[in-house]
């Protein structure tokens, strides 16, 4: 079995691995972007005064939810049903919880709260692709495991 340092002592510039990470990344984004940003728009139209912290929290985890359901989906071309469910609620959490909190932070931060617009999309999506990316392609590098 590898040591710590001989999974972190891989190479970190190779092109098929970041393009495979960044497939697997973008495919997890979309999941989570499904219940993450429609608990958001949820409070935001209806005006049910919930605590912005309390929105982020249901957010991050319907936001895992539909991710999982997502993955469900993808692999269920490729498994019997039971078992791509199986293998989606495996995957990651540590990579679909940096995603959510990354989006969650940034929306927080450029908004001042749980809110949705246009302008803000762009940079929810860019700081959950970002977040979780390295940490995709050390998993498929060092451990050869796939996160989506």
């Amino acid at each position: 079995m590898a040591t710590l340092a001989e999974n972190l002592n891989i190479n970190w510039r190779c092109k098929h691995t970041w393009r495979q990470a960044s497939i697997n990344t973008l495919w997890c984004l979309l999941g989570c972007s499904i219940g993450d940003m429609g608990t958001i728009l949820f409070f935001q139209l209806t005006g049910i005064p919930w605590p912005t912290t309390a929105i982020m929290i249901l957010a991050i985890i319907n936001g895992l939810i539909t991710s999982i359901i997502l993955e469900t989906i993808i692999l269920s071309r490729q498994m019997p049903l039971p078992i791509a469910f199986k293998t989606a609620c495996g995957m990651s959490l540590i990579s679909m919880i940096a995603m959510e909190a990354a989006m969650n932070i940034v929306d927080v931060w450029l908004t001042g709260g749980a809110k949705l617009t246009l302008w803000v999309l762009p940079f929810m999506w860019l700081a959950g692709f970002l977040a979780p990316l390295p940490y995709n392609y050390w998993r498929l590098k060092a451990l050869g495991k796939a996160c989506h």
